[in-house]
């Protein structure tokens, strides 16, 4: 049986991470969770690993989603990867199965979940633009293929549609009933949440402009271009602390200043 491991880009979201991974774990076929904490300035990291089996990435530097993803994805070995934004509310387990078993029974090579019977905003949302969805599963050798996916912010799932529709690969959609998402204006309050959402908008414009430019060349080797070094790094730490401490320890990149007070959230 492939294995299937669930990536989580997590960027400031301690209050709502927790809740989002108890229902990844209760999934079926799950071999790996990973959360890959970009930067965040709050406990965000601290709360993933209270999770027992979660395994955290610390990036040093924010780098956006297109690029906490790319960290996922590169310290697994799993042949399907799952996203799953860290900010949803009503998330439960039959909703991970709902987006990874179509891939598991072969019967698509990307499974997108829409947003149904939730927040009124994010099933609107979900209703205009549903390709912009951050839960879905693909193929991992699809993913790879996609170039330059590590230099996205937002956009990165505008990059990975255009890239799945010029292949003419299998897509299925998927209803997560109930399921919504934490908006920029309730995380950060009305004014930083509309700056927050306008940005995030400037980046998907930004990404769809790229992804549909001419003459870009296909099947480039995964993050040839402008691999960050960065990536190499702190991917290349986690994987050797896993490595080292095996699958019930959560293993994390400790580069932060401030590794040794978050240390002591984790349990046991």
């Amino acid at each position: 049986m492939k294995k299937i491991a669930i990536i989580v880009p997590a960027f400031n979201e301690a209050e709502r991470i927790a809740d989002v991974l108890r229902a990844i774990k209760g999934a079926s076929h799950i071999h790996e969770i990973i959360v890959v904490n970009d930067a965040s300035t709050d406990n965000t990291s601290a709360e993933a690993r209270k999770i027992e089996g979660v395994h955290v990435i610390d990036l040093v530097k924010n780098v956006g989603k297109g690029g906490a993803m790319v960290a996922g994805v590169s310290a697994t070995t799993a042949q399907i990867v799952a996203f799953v934004d860290a900010d949803l509310a009503n998330l439960r387990s039959e909703h991970v199965d709902q987006i990874t078993l179509p891939l598991l029974n072969d019967e698509c090579d990307m499974c997108v979940g829409i947003f149904r019977g939730g927040k009124i905003r994010s099933n609107a949302a979900m209703a205009v633009t549903p390709w912009l969805s951050g839960q879905r599963a693909i193929r991992r050798e699809l993913f790879e293929a996609i170039p330059y996916l590590g230099e996205l912010r937002y956009g990165v799932e505008v990059a990975i549609t255009n890239e799945v529709r010029k292949k003419k690969s299998r897509v299925k959609r998927v209803y997560l009933r109930g399921v919504s998402n934490c908006t920029k204006e309730e995380k950060y309050g009305i004014v930083k949440g509309v700056q927050a959402r306008t940005k995030m908008y400037r980046e998907i414009r930004e990404a769809m402009v790229r992804s549909r430019k001419k003459n870009r060349s296909q099947g480039v080797k995964f993050l040839d271009r402008k691999r960050p070094t960065w990536l190499d790094k702190d991917v290349q730490d986690f994987i050797k602390k896993k490595k080292d401490t095996g699958p019930k320890i959560d293993p994390s990149v400790t580069k932060k200043k401030d590794s040794d007070k978050s240390d002591r959230h984790l349990d046991g």
